[in-house]
């Protein structure tokens, strides 16, 4: 059964970073016919892309077409990033390739093309004219300056380092340490008491008695009879609930103060100012006037090679490198630079990056 398959956009503001992402899409797996490619500007050293979509019908600007369907302002979004010097990547990938391929764009720094677009705006774009001729390579390189390291602010452009610094804030929070649970149960406990009882006997004696009746007795000749109850005592218990003890059971509330000890981090930024060359000019005149004297008659333009003088500046301030000989830190310059640049000769550009380094080195 089929997979299916997303689209994922990525735009860069450099054709050769956008031809690395292409590079490690394929790969990852992916068909190298689910690429494409596109940018108004091709350098000298990337040449023809493998991952061209100028073959297909309508290009990539049919392909957004068919993508958003017609009409749709994204579609013109990505026209507009192309005509301005941008280079676009598409690829078609599964559901299970979507995620690991926009972790590949994110992490090579595609651009956030609604942002990108509120600048345009904000410069007077209102939306994509197909008619509109598109940017000319220095046009394109001076616009694309504005982005590479800052982003615009009210007014000015600069680039904004964040200091980061991490605060301690101590709260509160109620956790049970115990407590006491009391129980009243009933015990039965035997109890001796001695009490004194009276009892009644009737006692019957018979005495002998010869006497005369004396007067007034005359009236006992008669039927008569006479009881005598026999009284006796028994003990009657009765029992009295009385209260003998309480218990008592409250709480105290008692406070304390505890020193909470942490740990907090925040980022210090250091601002270092490059040296600038002895007779006061900046680098980059000096870079093109090396470049008039050595590399015009190569066939490559200024701005192809002007990231390589660039890049020997920036490796020449770089801790890892500072206070070393050009030999000592070549290698490691060749193999970092290719990585970054696959496209690129080595002995093409090697005469640019050294004339960088040994510009800001002193060296020459």
């Amino acid at each position: 059964m089929a997979k299916e398959s997303c689209t994922v956009i990525g735009v860069f503001d450099d054709y050769s970073t956008a031809e690395s992402v292409a590079r490690d899409l394929a790969n990852m797996g992916i068909p190298r016919e689910s690429i494409n490619v596109r940018s108004n500007f091709k350098t000298g050293a990337a040449g023809r892309s493998e991952y061209d979509d100028e073959g297909h019908e309508g290009g990539i600007s049919g392909f957004f077409h068919r993508l958003f369907g017609g009409g749709h302002e994204d579609s013109g979004h990505y026209d507009e990033s192309i005509r301005r010097g941008s280079a676009v990547v598409a690829v078609m990938a599964t559901n299970d390739q979507v995620e690991e391929a926009a972790r590949i764009m994110t992490e090579r720094g595609a651009i956030d093309i609604d942002r990108r677009v509120e600048e345009y705006r904000r410069l007077g774009y209102q939306r994509y004219d197909p008619n509109a001729p598109a940017y000319s390579r220095e046009e394109a390189q001076r616009e694309r300056s504005q982005y590479r390291e800052g982003q615009y602010r009210e007014g000015q452009q600069g680039t904004s380092v964040p200091v980061v610094e991490e605060e301690v804030e101590v709260g509160k929070r109620e956790v049970l340490r115990g407590g006491v649970r009391v129980y009243s149960r009933v015990v039965e406990q035997p109890v001796n008491k001695s009490v004194e009882l009276r009892e009644e006997h009737v006692r019957v004696e018979r005495r002998p008695v010869n006497r005369t009746l004396e007067r007034g007795e005359a009236e006992r000749i008669r039927e008569q009879s006479v009881e005598v109850t026999e009284m006796a005592e028994e003990p009657v218990v009765r029992k009295r609930a009385r209260v003998r003890e309480e218990v008592v059971v409250g709480k105290d509330t008692t406070t304390r103060t505890e020193n909470v000890q942490d740990t907090v981090r925040r980022t210090e930024v250091e601002v270092e100012r490059l040296e600038g060359s002895a007779a006061g000019r900046s680098f980059a005149e000096d870079f093109r006037r090396h470049y008039d004297s050595n590399y015009t008659s190569s066939g490559e333009s200024y701005e192809t090679m002007r990231p390589a003088y660039e890049y020997g500046a920036q490796a020449a301030n770089d801790a890892r490198y500072r206070g070393k000989n050009w030999s000592d830190v070549e290698e490691n310059l060749r193999t970092d630079y290719l990585r970054n640049n696959p496209n690129s000769s080595w002995d093409r550009i090697k005469g640019a990056i050294r004339y960088g380094w040994e510009r800001v080195t002193g060296k020459r």
